[in-house]
């Protein structure tokens, strides 16, 4: 669940160092590394929650969700966005879950602080569901002083009453997001749970889970099995949430796929 000396779950994966410090964790001889990586699970959530129909539909379609962003957004065909259109539309994607301001993303991508607004708005005019979702839990945090993840877990929201108004502006973004991430951090526990089960009863010998990073799952496989070891977690892992629900008779219909995306390598860099 966590490491220290070094803490494996805070190396970098996007900076060329980040990525040349994993080449060093390498698999033994006859086996290898594999990594099963939820994809986008957070937006997916959001999708989830707020019921947003483009996005639910966008993702039930299996699109490239920046590249249909972007699209939705512009009024444009998916196969006519550009590269930055999409990177833009990947910052407003990632941005709106923790909050990001007009002012935010004006710096991220070198444009005017009205452009950015005019973009915050264009979106939410295409995505009305989004919005209704972030008004919708800022009051309810405001209301009951606590926001639910997917599991009916409750995360706290004490400084929303702050007279600060920094603090309580920090306390409204935090909310927003944490039935999001705090959602993610159920279903990659009970992720670990459902693999661990299908590895002892079927690879106890051939496979072991070395960690857990955010949204994926690091493995050591036999390399004659890897292939089969690693359709058996994909499986687990995009089944665990209904197969919970049905189990313990939970009210879940989860609105979009949960995706996951496997690789494997020699070293942990290989295996992404």
């Amino acid at each position: 669940m966590s490491s220290t000396d070094p803490n494996l779950q805070n190396i970098p994966i996007r900076t060329a160092t980040g990525r040349l410090i994993r080449q060093a964790f390498i698999a033994p001889e006859g086996r290898v590394l594999l990594a099963a990586d939820y994809s986008q699970i957070e937006l997916r959530l959001m999708a989830h929650f707020s019921g947003d129909a483009s996005l639910t539909e966008a993702f039930k379609q299996g699109l490239d969700i920046h590249t249909a962003t972007a699209a939705e957004v512009l009024g444009k065909a998916v196969d006519e966005v550009t590269a930055t259109e999409r990177r833009n539309a990947k910052a407003i994607n990632f941005g709106l879950l923790y909050g990001m301001s007009a002012f935010g993303l004006a710096k991220q991508l070198s444009m005017s602080r009205g452009e950015a607004q005019d973009y915050i708005n264009l979106y939410f005019s295409r995505y009305p569901g989004v919005r209704a979702y972030m008004q919708d839990t800022r009051t309810d945090a405001y209301d009951k002083g606590y926001v639910q993840t997917i599991l009916g877990r409750r995360l706290y929201t004490p400084d929303i009453e702050s007279r600060n108004r920094m603090v309580k502006q920090a306390a409204e973004r935090a909310a927003i997001n944490a039935p999001l991430q705090g959602s993610a951090a159920d279903i990659i526990k009970l992720a670990m749970i459902a693999v661990d089960q299908v590895l002892d009863d079927n690879h106890a010998d051939n496979a072991k889970m070395l960690l857990q990073v955010h949204d994926e799952l690091v493995f050591e496989v036999d390399s004659d099995k890897a292939d089969e070891i690693g359709g058996a977690i994909k499986t687990a892992m995009q089944n665990v949430l209904s197969d919970t629900a049905k189990e313990l008779g939970w009210d879940i219909d989860f609105a979009v796929p949960l995706v996951v995306e496997v690789g494997m390598g020699e070293n942990w860099d290989d295996a992404h």
